[in-house]
């Protein structure tokens, strides 16, 4: 075979790893190029054309398979981690993408950069979850984050809005800057960016020691935990959730985080093996410090984004408890949590979207007062996705909780698990603050009319509730999935 035909062959077998990526992209621009042709009336038909690209590209992850598909030298693999985290990135996206239908008309939002944003944020996402060079990682992580950028600040006209972007732009450039310095110092110690070739050097003593390979290791532990919000670099989050448009603080709240612990996890499981003396000390104190300052700060939250904010820090904590482990155990509960995560968290945002009248007035916990009984169904909706928040059985957010502190228990981090359990349990307090002013205060005037879902929200909604309860029940299959995606990337 000739050299041209092996470099086609090749390249072909790149495009072929990317295509979800390929079809997430060229929908944007598509998106884009319409929106410049539609008159202003047309325009929610944007929302729609962005639904079909992303169902697509879920279907093209599910076509691919779980197997092992490396593109462009190694450095973007799809194998059984990258197609599960694309299945939660792209369900989050496809749920945000659902609520965007009503939330547009709404708030003005129907607009091709809008959805394009969005798209590309996505797109960027997914090469996060399978790049296996850091420089593709990193290149990612723009790629996620600049449209974020611009996202949470689409709302000029409100200050909170523009002030929250600022704060996550600048933060956010700092984060950056510390994770592209981690890289080039790994990549002066080993003289590399692939994943896969620095695990074998992982174990040498003398790298491990190595303060410049040290350095590097925590600088880009610095830049991941800004995006998955680990305290002490959480102080972004309450600010930017609150000022972004209420769809847009779902879809960083579950895809953002998913995107971030997924490089994290690929990382760390490779590489945790070598390290672990080091590691496991610093992740264990992360984990606290989040799980505990996240649940904390929540409890005195009057405004349910921010609760919402503080609340997601929290789970961050969770979540770490299983990588803790660095083994596939940890990571299966890890990948299990992420998902219900997604799931359950874009649904309270949904519920409280519907109730809240006002974007800068609308989410205080007062307006809650007297929903239950006036309108029951959104608020038996809110109930279920606040109680698998909590971690209260039969949902699946007690399932999950338990297979992350199952993990920490089995290898020897019980004090991490009892920390773990009590601060899940203080979140009960301010998630049941929220039922409890649903169906047991009184409003102070009338209850406030919650805005009309359109059908495809009701679809969002029942879909968010329906994974809760089903993965609450039977959590199997989807638990075996995780496994077998953990053991794909340490076989």
């Amino acid at each position: 075979m000739t050299p041209i035909a092996i470099d086609a062959s090749a390249m072909m077998q790149g495009l072929y790893c990317i295509l979800p990526e390929i079809l997430i992209v060229a929908t944007a621009l598509f998106v884009l190029f319409v929106d410049l042709i539609l008159p202003e009336e047309n325009r929610r038909i944007l929302c729609g054309v962005s639904i079909i690209g992303v169902a697509l590209s879920l279907f093209t992850v599910f076509a691919m398979g779980p197997g092992k598909i490396s593109g462009f030298s190694g450095a973007v693999v799809h194998d059984g981690l990258g197609a599960f985290f694309e299945i939660v990135i792209l369900s989050a996206c496809a749920l945000t993408l659902l609520m965007a239908t009503g939330y547009s008309e709404w708030e003005g939002t129907h607009k091709g950069e809008f959805y394009s944003l969005l798209l590309l944020s996505t797109s960027g996402m997914m090469f996060m979850a399978k790049g296996t060079d850091l420089m593709t990682i990193f290149l990612g992580l723009e790629t996620l984050s600049i449209p974020i950028y611009v996202l949470v600040g689409f709302h000029r006209h409100r200050m909170s809005s523009v002030e929250g972007a600022l704060k996550y732009f600048l933060l956010g450039a700092f984060a950056s800057g510390f994770l592209l310095y981690g890289i080039a110092l790994m990549y002066a110690a080993t003289g590399t960016t692939k994943i896969a070739q620095m695990v074998p050097m992982l174990y040498d003593a003398r790298l491990a020691a190595s303060p410049v390979f040290l350095a590097g290791v925590g600088l880009l532990l610095v830049g991941f935990a800004f995006k998955v919000s680990l305290v002490p670099f959480h102080m972004w989050t309450p600010d930017a959730y609150e000022g972004a448009p209420t769809v847009v603080t779902a879809f960083m709240s579950a895809a953002v985080k998913a995107a971030a612990f997924a490089a994290l996890i690929r990382v760390l499981l490779l590489t945790l093996g070598g390290l672990q003396p080091v590691l496991w000390k610093v992740l264990w104190v992360l984990s606290v410090l989040t799980m505990t300052v996240g649940n904390l700060s929540a409890l005195v939250q009057n405004n349910v984004k921010r609760m919402l904010a503080y609340s997601s820090i929290a789970h961050a904590g969770y979540i770490l408890v299983g990588m803790v482990s660095g083994d596939v155990l940890g990571g299966q509960a890890s990948l299990f949590y992420l998902l219900v995560y997604a799931f359950m968290n874009i649904g309270a945002f949904g519920v409280v979207m519907l109730i809240a009248q006002k974007e800068d007035e609308g989410y205080d916990i007062d307006n809650l007062a007297g929903i239950g009984f006036k309108y029951p169904a959104l608020a038996g909706l809110l109930t279920l996705f606040l109680v698998s928040l909590g971690g209260i059985p039969p949902t699946a957010g007690f399932v999950g909780k338990f297979y992350l502190f199952s993990a920490a228990i089995k290898h020897g981090y019980i004090w991490l698990a009892v920390i773990g359990v009590l601060n899940s349990a203080a979140s009960i307090y301010y998630y049941l603050r929220i039922v409890v002013y649903m169906y047991f205060l009184p409003a102070k005037g009338e209850v406030p009319v919650p805005r009309p879902p359109r059908i495809a929200f009701s679809l969002a909604l029942c879909a968010s509730a329906s994974v809760v309860l089903v993965l609450g029940i039977v959590p199997s299959s989807v638990l075996e999935f995780a496994e077998r995606s953990v053991l794909s990337l340490l076989m």
